[in-house]
């Protein structure tokens, strides 16, 4: 009797080990959520309205380094962003480029189907973009535009 019990011990054990395996497995494939929400800004030191478009950021959940860099013109020349799109910071996630006041509901709807987009950007400073509102201004109507690698762009949202 008391071999019965320990063969079905083990048996039993050995059988949820199986089962259990391949879930852990699978778990161990997958990059950590913060991983795939992890930014990393390049603005000016002192510029207000940067700071202001990484809280808002930060406020829907992304993991955000912030380097300040005299030089942003080596950086947007660096990250091959076109002239026509630049701004006043650049946003890097992986392989894709954010640059100017983005909105953060465009950024997480981008990274869920880039579609072989370089990245998006907001050109210029326009008012009411996020970091960018002014108290007793209505904002401006506004394009995000899509980027290829080759310099094609598209609307990728008119808010």
């Amino acid at each position: 009797m008391h071999d019965r019990r320990e063969f079905l011990r083990l048996s039993l054990g050995a059988a949820l080990g199986v089962i259990a395996l391949p879930a852990s497995a699978w778990a161990l494939t997958q990059p950590p959520k913060n991983m795939r929400r992890r930014i990393t800004v390049y603005k000016s030191p002192d510029c207000e309205c940067c700071r202001k478009w990484v809280e808002h950021v930060k406020q829907t959940g992304w993991i955000i380094d912030v380097k300040d860099v005299d030089d942003m013109a080596k950086v947007k020349k660096d990250a091959r962003i076109p002239a026509k799109l630049q701004s006043c910071h650049t946003a890097v996630v992986g392989r894709f480029v954010f640059e100017g006041h983005v909105p953060a509901d465009l950024l997480l709807a981008f990274m869920k189907n880039p579609r072989g987009v370089a990245g998006l950007a907001v050109p210029g400073m326009p008012t009411g973009t996020p970091g960018m509102e002014v108290p007793g201004r209505a904002p401006e109507h506004y394009q995000v535009l899509g980027w290829y690698r080759d310099g094609r762009t598209f609307v990728y949202a008119s808010l």
